[in-house]
């Protein structure tokens, strides 16, 4: 029984951390594949700029949808862990 108090209490402890790890990779995530793309820019013709410049703006419209679901994960998941501790 003490064991599983001990485990118990590390998961409680490590569930926060987790949480930010994983927020914090999908911001990261999407401002590393639009700034690889805006740095190929230079070296492209104009057909593939107009191109590039449509993808950009659908990745950062995708990008604002997963902020936002991101978000409501964190909140959710926060009153969830809060919630179990209390």
């Amino acid at each position: 029984m003490p064991f599983m108090v001990c485990i118990e209490t590390i998961s409680n402890v490590i569930r926060p951390g987790t949480l930010a790890v994983r927020l914090t990779a999908n911001m990261i995530a999407g401002h590393l594949l639009l700034t690889l793309l805006g740095n190929t820019g230079p070296s492209m013709s104009h057909m593939l700029i107009t191109f590039l410049l449509i993808a950009q703006i659908a990745l950062l419209v995708l990008e604002s949808a997963v902020a936002m679901i991101q978000s409501y994960v964190f909140a959710v998941l926060s009153t969830l862990y809060s919630s179990e501790v209390n």
